[in-house]
């Protein structure tokens, strides 16, 4: 299945319009359990719902031009990207018609991978992140890719074309870094 999506999205970089079909029906499952994963943590009242968040990451995607697709794991990568641009926009968007209030919750897949309690804003983990990026941006990717895109490390090898004892280093390295970050 991975080397079907793979041939599609190169089709659809050629122009082919029915290899993009093909490919929304590849990968829209896929999508869903991104953006469920996601929105567990929202809080109920978010108007941003799991279908909503995938059809906004598939309108996006259609709209990327500039890109040249060579793989599945490329692929969803920068879906996540866009997962997490989406839900932390409209979290800051919440965030600034109720002052104090609004928070967006995430749970961290990873039991307390990044902190030590289960739920953290959005908003503070997308400025934590920024901040990494800073000081180490591969390790930055890495931590985006896994969380947000929900990679696993032989396809976060595949997308950053490092070793997979570099991805477990560099994962480590964000972990830590993070916690101290977003410890209260």
């Amino acid at each position: 299945m991975d080397a079907e999506i793979t041939n599609l999205l190169k089709a659809w970089s050629a122009g082919d319009p029915a290899a993009l079909e093909q490919l929304s029906r590849q990968v829209y499952d896929e999508l869903r359990r991104m953006a469920r994963r996601h929105m567990k943590g929202e809080r109920r009242d978010n108007t941003l719902q799991t279908t909503a968040l995938v059809h906004e990451v598939y309108l996006r995607l259609v709209d990327v031009t500039k890109v040249e697709w060579q793989q599945r794991a490329q692929f969803f990568a920068i879906a996540a990207q866009m997962m997490r641009r989406i839900l932390v926009d409209a979290a800051r968007e919440r965030a600034s018609h109720k002052r104090g209030g609004g928070a967006v919750h995430v749970n961290l897949d990873e039991t307390a991978v990044i902190c030590p309690e289960r739920h953290r804003s959005v908003v503070a983990l997308d400025d934590a992140l920024a901040a990494f990026a800073e000081v180490a941006p591969r390790q930055a990717k890495v931590v985006e890719l896994r969380y947000f895109g929900g990679l696993q490390e032989e396809e976060i090898v595949e997308v950053l074309k490092i070793s997979p004892r570099t991805v477990r280093r560099d994962w480590d390295f964000a972990r830590a870094w993070l916690a101290r970050e977003l410890s209260p």
